[in-house]
């Protein structure tokens, strides 16, 4: 069985400058590419492979400096967008990511998306412990997000209820040190520091699975303590969805 899995993470009003957000873009791909070979090599997004393929980029600084000068991937005047890929044409192959940063706003929170390949259980080799974790370590080093999750589709659907963002747990999931302390947990749940930034907490060393029961259960226990400590506390406060 293939379960799309992903990374996905949030962060509140945080209006940075061209400038700064290249700055972290060029540790988030620096430190992803020391993850896992696939993530070596990326292309700006288009319309069609053939044209991706000719616009390969090297994530550095200056690169991503000239990219957030460009109007395509400015957000008006409140922050930057930009979608990059491996290069994998092959089907279920490489990854993607799509990023959202330095903007002010208070409803739609800054954001970054890093979309996994698709492989069968017991034929990973991307969407494994070691990757992802040290995945889910470079966003959290490079963004400083207030909460991330890894997880596969089926988990987002199953333990988010519809809620809003930062209410639930995935395969691994970030909360940053404002969110709060997070508890020791029952084995086989691992809680790591991530240096200073905030904690991992580590649902399975193997691939978490929605199709399995006693993944599921595991997630619904750890989320329901974790929500007793208060680190589900919404992305977005209700008053300021109301303003708009």
């Amino acid at each position: 069985m293939s379960e799309r899995y992903g990374i996905k993470a949030y962060w509140g009003h945080r209006p940075e400058s061209a400038e700064e957000c290249a700055r972290r873009a060029e540790t988030f791909f620096r430190l992803l590419g020391e993850c896992h070979p696939d993530f070596a090599r990326w292309y700006e997004k288009s319309n069609s492979a053939r044209k991706a393929l000719q616009l390969g980029f090297e994530p550095t600084r200056e690169t991503f400096i000239r990219f957030f000068g460009r109007e395509e991937y400015q957000i008006l005047d409140d922050g930057f967008e930009f979608d990059a890929w491996t290069g994998h044409v092959e089907q279920d192959r490489g990854g993607s990511v799509m990023l959202g940063c330095g903007s002010k706003a208070e409803v739609a929170p800054n954001f970054l998306w890093l979309f996994l390949p698709q492989e069968a259980l017991g034929q990973e080799r991307v969407v494994t412990g070691p990757v992802v974790s040290s995945a889910m370590r470079a966003v959290a080093v490079a963004w400083e997000p207030e909460w991330a999750v890894a997880t596969a589709d089926g988990l987002w659907d199953e333990l988010s209820g519809g809620s809003q963002l930062g209410c639930f747990v995935g395969w691994m999931t970030y909360f940053s040190r404002a969110r709060g302390e997070v508890p020791a947990l029952p084995a086989p749940v691992r809680v790591e520091p991530v240096g200073d930034k905030g904690t991992l907490v580590t649902l399975t060393p193997e691939r978490l699975s929605p199709s399995d029961p006693a993944h599921v259960a595991l997630a619904w226990r750890t989320q329901r303590a974790l929500e007793e400590r208060g680190l589900f506390r919404l992305m977005v406060p209700p008053a300021s969805r109301r303003k708009t």
